[in-house]
């Protein structure tokens, strides 16, 4: 069973670009792993195409090559922060909250159009440092497109944004899941890990019971991106 890992650095999170079974140092390290405990008498192929500072525009250009053209059986996509930080980065690279809207609408449209993947979208999130606090608006508004969007497209939805405003509320700090607000430490990768291992359970229960599975690997180790 291909599962693809699509998304920026939270998804890259230090992988070898070398290697597309590189799982990083994110949560598709934690995933996978819980995964193959889980479903010991499946046999997986993980593929981890995320890109750091990747925005949705990103995405969308890459969409034939490291997508449709992977045809996997489930992909997971995992964007959105980099729309609203880019906004105040030096660039100042500025997507409106309708291209962003129209940028993630075409990715999800294309795929599934070309492929027969089941979609799981993971929210975007924000945790509580102080410095990040003011993009909390436009996080705000860009989830809820998501969701929209999740609503149409998606098999699953795994809201991040909620799981984490909830999980912190046990932990010992405010930065207990991340140092910066925005990228997952450990902890922060590991609690990701764990709700998505719960959400794609059941999509694998069906790929297994309908016997769909792909069983071709990809052969793009040694490409650079």
């Amino acid at each position: 069973m291909k599962i693809l890992f699509q998304g920026d650095s939270i998804t890259d999170a230090g992988r070898d670009r070398t290697d597309c079974h590189d799982m990083g140092l994110g949560y598709p390290k934690y995933a996978s792993g819980m995964i193959e405990d889980s479903f010991p008498d499946c046999e997986f192929e993980f593929i981890n195409l995320g890109i750091s500072g990747n925005r949705t525009e990103n995405l969308l250009e890459r969409l034939e090559s490291d997508v449709i053209n992977i045809n996997p059986d489930i992909l997971s996509v995992l964007l959105g922060i980099n729309d609203v930080w880019h906004r105040y980065s030096p660039q100042k690279v500025n997507t409106s909250d309708e291209q962003f809207e129209h940028n993630y609408n075409s990715v999800l449209s294309g795929i599934r159009e070309k492929t027969n993947a089941k979609i799981i979208i993971l929210s975007p999130f924000l945790l509580d440092a102080p410095e990040v606090q003011n993009m909390r608006g436009e996080v705000d508004r860009v989830i809820n497109i998501v969701k929209k969007l999740a609503d149409r497209y998606a098999d699953v939805y795994v809201p991040l944004d909620d799981i984490f405003r909830e999980a912190v509320l046990t932990q010992p700090k405010p930065r207990f899941y991340s140092d910066d607000g925005v990228h997952p430490n450990a902890e922060g990768a590991c609690l990701i890990g764990e709700k998505y291992l719960e959400a794609i359970s059941p999509v694998i229960n069906e790929c297994l019971k309908t016997g769909k599975a792909s069983k071709q690997s990809v052969n793009i180790n040694k490409r650079s991106i």
